[in-house]
C-alpha cells in the first residue's frame, strides 16, 4: 500500500513503536486526528480499515480529515524506518493550524473592511453636516430663499448647533450604509473578476458591482434614513428623537412605513453606486496604467512600510480626494431626481399616500422639471467634499487596519 512513513519514539526502547494509521492518504487533505495501533494488531484488521473509505466515497468526500494519512509499521527486524519521512504529521498539523487561521482571518478582515467604511462615513458626514442640513431644507421644507439668507436664519434661530441638527442620526445611518456599500462593492467586484477569469476588472463589471452594492446597502439601511427625514420635517421636533420617531411611525403607520420610498431608493442607488464606484475605479485604473502611476507603484513596493498611510495611497492624497469628488459629483447629478422623489414619498402619511408615479407627476406639476433638481447646488457642494473625504479616509483606513 502507498503511504507516508511517520515515527514516534516510545518512552521505553524495549517496546516496538506503535502503528499510526490513516486510510485517506491519497486525498492529501488536512488532518485533525489519527489512529494509533499496536504492532500486534492482526493484518486483517488493518486491511479492513484501509478498505473502508474506498467503499464509501460519499462519506469520504464529506470527511473533514479526521484520520491521518499513513500507516507506520515496524520492519521485520523491529527497527525504525529511515528518518527522512518523520516530518509528515508535523507538517500536516501546521496545515490544519494555517487553515483555522485563514478562516478566522477572513472574519477579522471582513470586520476591518466594514470598520474602514464606517469610519470613512463618520468623518465625512460630520465634516459636511451643515451642507447636508441646507440640502434638506430645500428638499423637505421647500425653501425658496438663497443659501446665504438660509444660513443666516439657521444661525440666528438655532445657533451653530442647528447646522448639525440630525447629524447623529445621519451618522448612524450612513456609517452602516457606507460600511456595507464599500464592502459589498469590493466583494462583488472580486467575485465578478473571479467568475469572468479576466486579469483585471472590466468597466462593465465595475458598474454592475457598484449597482449591486448600492441596492444591498439601501435595502439594509433605509429605515434609519426614513426616521431621519421624519425628524427634520416640520413637526419632527415633537417626536422626541430617534426612538420617539420610530415608535410613532410604527404605531401610526405600521412597520413597513420605515421602508417608504424603497423602490425609488433602489432605482436611484443602483445607478448612483454604479456611477460612483465605476467612475472612481476607471480614473484610478487609468492613472495606475500610466507611466507616472506605474512608477509610483514601483516606488511604493520598494519603500513599503517605511511610508505613512497617506504616502502609501496608490493614487496619493491629492488624486484620491480629487477622483473621489469627481465620482461623487457624477453620481449625484445622474440620480438627483430620484433623491427628491424618495424624500417626498417618505414624508407622506397613509391617509394621503400617493404612488411613486403619482408623486412624480405631482412634483412636476407643482414646480416643473426644475423641481426635480431643487437643492442640487447645495447638494453638490455637500457631495463633493463628502465623497472626496469618504474615499480618502476609506483608503487610509484600509492601510491602517491592514485590510487585505
Amino acid at each position: 500500500m502507498q503511504g507516508n512513513i511517520c515515527h514516534y519514539q516510545h518512552q521505553h526502547q524495549q517496546h516496538p513503536p506503535p502503528i499510526f494509521f490513516n486510510p485517506s492518504s491519497d486525498f492529501g487533505s488536512l488532518i485533525s486526528g489519527g489512529l494509533f495501533l499496536e504492532p500486534t494488531v492482526p493484518d486483517s484488521f488493518l486491511r479492513l480499515l484501509r478498505i473502508y473509505p474506498e467503499s464509501n466515497p460519499q462519506r469520504r468526500a464529506r470527511s473533514t480529515g479526521a484520520l491521518f494519512l499513513s500507516v507506520s509499521l515496524p520492519n521485520e527486524e523491529g527497527k525504525r524506518f529511515p528518518e527522512h519521512k518523520s516530518y509528515v504529521v508535523e507538517k500536516q498539523q501546521r496545515k490544519v493550524h494555517n487553515v483555522k487561521r485563514v478562516r478566522g482571518g477572513s472574519a477579522v478582515n471582513t470586520t476591518k473592511h466594514l470598520w474602514a467604511g464606517a469610519i470613512a462615513a463618520m468623518v465625512s458626514r460630520t465634516c459636511v453636516a451643515p451642507l447636508e442640513r441646507l440640502k434638506l431644507e430645500y428638499i423637505v421644507r421647500g425653501e425658496k430663499r438663497n443659501i446665504l439668507e438660509l444660513i443666516k436664519t439657521i444661525a440666528i434661530t438655532q445657533g451653530l448647533r442647528g447646522f448639525w441638527k440630525g447629524n447623529l442620526v445621519n451618522v448612524l445611518r450612513t456609517a452602516p450604509f457606507k460600511a456595507v456599500n464599500f464592502y459589498a462593492y469590493d466583494t462583488y467586484r472580486k467575485q465578478l473578476l473571479r467568475f469572468s477569469g479576466n486579469e483585471e476588472t472590466t468597466n462593465f463589471e465595475r458598474f454592475i458591482a457598484g449597482a449591486a452594492a448600492g441596492i444591498t446597502a439601501t435595502s439594509i439601511c433605509l429605515p434609519l434614513d426614513t426616521i431621519r427625514t421624519k425628524l427634520v420635517a416640520p413637526g419632527g421636533e415633537a417626536l422626541g428623537g430617534v426612538i420617539g420617531a420610530f415608535r410613532y411611525m410604527v404605531r401610526t403607520e405600521g412597520i413597513f412605513s420605515l421602508y417608504k420610498g424603497l423602490v425609488p431608493s433602489i432605482i436611484s442607488m443602483a445607478p448612483s453606486g454604479a456611477v460612483f464606484y465605476g467612475v472612481y475605479d476607471i480614473l484610478k485604473s487609468a492613472y495606475l496604467h500610466s507611466p507616472e502611476g506605474m512608477k509610483r507603484i514601483e516606488n511604493l513596493h520598494k519603500q513599503g512600510q517605511e511610508l505613512s498611510a497617506f504616502d502609501q495611497l496608490e493614487l496619493g492624497p491629492v488624486r484620491t480626494l480629487l477622483y473621489g469628488a469627481i465620482a461623487g459629483a457624477c453620481a449625484e447629478a445622474a440620480t438627483y431626481p430620484f433623491e427628491v422623489l424618495r424624500r417626498q414619498l417618505q414624508l407622506q402619511v397613509r391617509s394621503t399616500k400617493l404612488s411613486t408615479l403619482a408623486t412624480f407627476v405631482k412634483i412636476v406639476e407643482n414646480g416643473g422639471i426644475p423641481a426635480l433638481y431643487a437643492g442640487l447646488i447645495p447638494s453638490l457642494l455637500q457631495v463633493l467634499p463628502s465623497a472626496s473625504i469618504s474615499y480618502f479616509v476609506y483608503e487610509c483606513m484600509k492601510i491602517v487596519l491592514k485590510v487585505e
